[in-house]
């Protein structure tokens, strides 16, 4: 009995190395991640928390197997740049980015580092991409809308807002803008409406449109996704309310802090399915033949 339990003891010791062996060498390996809005920001978290889900159904641990390098501007324009030259610094294995303005931050940083976008709606435009079935660079990812989403924005207003006559497109120059404003003006043709595009790049400008574009009757608010405008959400939905704005949203973030109505995507699904892409090039697979996918089904809110 003693002998064989020795044996037994002895048998797990000799296996017992090789396993610790393995774990020792496997690599960890380094995720970087640039966000636009602040760290705090209870909807970012919510999204983060996606991509971490869909990290470890992958098996992807954090801190086991991989390391995950934050980056957060908080809603600051200037930021983008210096954080990702930072990330770039960090020499990650991968990076996941947030939105037009933060990819084409990290493009000019390096066109060799893997990057996969989320809440990119023209990255052909962009330039970032040669084609969505195949980019060609270092970056693919995931489709945030195609422009006739617009037509879909602005027949919701006009639903709720029958007498509406002109409609404020309020974004960042540093979105997909005029991808946006482009879209929306061929559609605001067929339903009747002025189109009136309206560039801001902070709160003080967003006070300023709304305060100025919005004297006329019959106006209307349309916000296509931006990181100012999240951002500055509560600033939007209470000008909107002070003046009697019927106003439409592409995230449903806005509807949560009291907005009107969005259509829009899963934010959180989208971050949960951009894991699988960080997945696949931490194996060894290139963002050049990686083709870029649509958003998750959008639904309105």
């Amino acid at each position: 009995m003693i002998r064989r339990q020795f044996i037994m003891l002895l048998g797990a010791a000799a296996s017992w190395p090789v396993a610790v062996r393995a774990q020792q060498n496997e690599r960890m390996r380094r995720v970087g991640v640039l966000v636009g809005g602040a760290e705090d920001d209870p909807d970012i978290k919510a999204w983060l928390e996606g991509f971490r889900q869909g990290l470890e159904s992958l098996g992807w641990m954090e801190d086991r197997n991989v390391r995950i390098e934050y980056r957060f501007a908080g809603g600051r324009i200037d930021r983008f740049q210096p954080l990702a030259r930072e990330l770039i610094a960090l020499q990650p294995d991968v990076i996941l980015s947030q939105g037009t303005a933060i990819t084409a931050a990290l493009q000019r940083e390096s066109r060799a580092v893997p990057i996969v976008f989320v809440t990119v709606s023209d990255p052909i435009g962009s330039g970032f991409i040669a084609s969505l079935a195949r980019p060609g660079s270092n970056i693919t990812g995931f489709l945030m809308y195609e422009g006739t989403i617009a037509g879909k924005w602005l027949a919701m207003l006009k639903e709720v807002a029958p007498l509406l006559a002109r409609v404020i497109l309020l974004a960042s120059p540093t979105t997909a803008y005029d991808y946006y404003v482009r879209a929306a003006t061929a559609a605001a043709s067929s339903l009747a409406l002025e189109l009136v595009p309206s560039r801001i790049e902070n709160a003080a400008d967003i006070e300023r449109a709304i305060e100025s574009l919005a004297r006329p009757p019959n106006s209307g608010l349309l916000l296509p996704p931006d990181n100012t405008t999240i951002v500055h959400r509560d600033l939007i939905i209470a000008l909107a309310a002070r003046h009697r704005l019927p106003a439409v949203y592409a995230t449903r973030i806005f509807v949560a802090a009291g907005g009107l109505m969005s259509y829009g995507i899963n934010e959180v699904e989208m971050y949960r399915q951009s894991a699988s892409y960080i997945d696949r090039i931490l194996k060894g697979e290139k963002p050049a033949v990686l083709p870029c996918r649509h958003k998750p089904s959008t639904k309105p809110s």
